[in-house]
């Protein structure tokens, strides 16, 4: 199993950067313009293995009149939502949230490391397939009673791909551990498990003018291949 992230820039002399020497940890606010929650809404920080916290953007289902709780939470699944490249929680909780936490649902928004306000690894990096799919596990493994539903978009898409290939590839016990069952997957225009170099390469030659005026503008194309 194998993941690359490529990344292209416009501009070609970039500037030597400093690596930190350590994680940027309790920073009051990592995000230029900070997400503020709606009604209802819960930022949490899940503690990672590594040390590291995980932004969770929170939002519990709706008790409905006639309805009772325990049994609500018995028949609906948990939602976790895994966003795609430069997003974070916070594309989810704008609609997604709020949408299905009133429909009964507990809904819980996951920002990858470096995103959002999650911690930020040392390395030139983030994570990889196989690390971020893994802090979506440990999230689910400590925090969730109930095998939830596992909704990914583009990037986050491909993760949850990765997941369910874990789970079906999960040959002993502590395997299985480390990817706590689903109820369900979801994949959202999410990337397919060959990568989306295609469409990139496509993208490239087939409209150069607007991929220069992208990369240009500051942009730039992130070229993914997994095989799991």
């Amino acid at each position: 199993m194998a993941s690359c992230l490529s990344f292209f820039q416009p501009n070609l002399h970039v500037p030597r950067t400093t690596i930190k020497p350590i994680a940027l940890l309790n920073k009051t606010q990592k995000m230029r313009v900070p997400y503020e929650l709606k009604e209802g809404q819960t930022r949490l920080f899940h503690k990672l293995p590594s040390g590291l916290n995980m932004e969770v953007i929170e939002q519990k289902g709706g008790v409905h009149m006639n309805s009772d709780p325990q049994k609500r939470s018995g028949e609906n699944p948990p939602l976790v939502f895994v966003h795609g490249s430069y997003h974070a929680a916070w594309c989810w909780a704008e609609h997604w949230l709020t949408f299905f936490s009133h429909c009964g649902f507990d809904c819980y928004a996951l920002s990858l490391l470096g995103q959002g306000e999650s911690d930020e690894p040392t390395g030139s990096f983030a994570g990889t397939l196989q690390t971020h799919a893994g802090d979506v596990a440990d999230f689910i493994q400590k925090n969730l009673q109930l095998p939830p539903v596992l909704l990914g978009h583009s990037f986050g898409g491909l993760i949850v791909q990765y997941y369910i290939a874990e789970i079906r590839n999960g040959q002993n016990k502590e395997k299985k551990r480390a990817f706590p069952d689903l109820d369900g997957a979801v994949l959202v225009c999410s990337v397919p498990p060959s990568g989306n170099s295609g469409l990139v390469w496509r993208y490239i030659f087939t409209k150069p003018i607007t991929a220069f005026k992208d990369f240009s503008l500051g942009g730039a194309l992130i070229i993914i291949s997994a095989s799991f």
